[in-house]
């Protein structure tokens, strides 16, 4: 459910980045921190574990979306991949807008890719939500690697629903398809919450946020 602030004229949604542990959720948000403009973007805050981090930062897009007067903010949050920080990653959940799922391409970590997003609907289903309901991409990363599953394979394992979801190969220590993914879900959002409050879509914007970056 995104934030509305009357004072900034802000609307601002959040993104969370869900996925197994090392499957490149830390690596992709801190690619896409590095290379926005430092005036549009906020610190990235870690929130460290024993074992592993929750990443978040809040950004500006340069030329925002306007909407009856308020700009478009998004706020871009990982959850813990270890199991044992599941009940973190339920409060990360929390009044989420979109969903970017971070598969590891590697063969020996596609159970854990399954376990993690059926543990992603459970969730969910915890707070009443669907991803029926909630817009959402599939990131395959790490296809840089010589025994990468075959993206048909992900596809069947991860995406093989009524509602199929766009899917990015990407490489996030290169930034290869990072942006695509980020631009995607954060379209998908803007539609929803325009479709759902009977607002008129406004003209795309001359250049993006992520224009020029990988």
């Amino acid at each position: 459910m995104p934030i509305i602030n009357y004072a900034s004229k802000e609307i601002q949604f959040k993104i969370v980045y869900y996925g197994p542990a090392l499957s490149g959720k830390t690596t992709t948000i801190a690619y896409i921190h590095s290379r926005l403009p430092a005036a549009f973007r906020g610190d990235l805050v870690s929130l460290a574990t024993a074992a592993d981090r929750t990443l978040f930062f809040d950004f500006l897009p340069v030329d925002a979306v306007i909407l009856q007067g308020f700009k478009t903010k998004f706020q871009l949050y990982t959850v813990p991949g270890q199991v044992v920080y599941n009940t973190t990653r339920q409060l990360v959940l929390r009044s989420v807008d979109g969903i970017v799922f971070v598969a590891d391409s590697h063969w020996d970590k596609i159970h854990e890719d399954v376990e993690s997003f059926r543990n992603l609907e459970e969730n969910l289903r915890k707070q009443h939500l669907s991803l029926d309901e909630i817009p959402y991409v599939l990131q395959y990363n790490k296809r840089d690697l010589p025994d990468a599953a075959p993206v048909s394979y992900l596809e069947f394992l991860l995406n093989n629903r009524r509602r199929r979801a766009r899917s990015y190969e990407a490489v996030a220590t290169k930034g290869r398809s990072v942006f695509a993914a980020l631009d995607a879900v954060t379209q998908s959002v803007l539609n929803k919450f325009i479709q759902e409050n009977h607002l008129l879509r406004p003209a795309p914007p001359r250049e993006r946020a992520t224009a020029g970056t990988a």
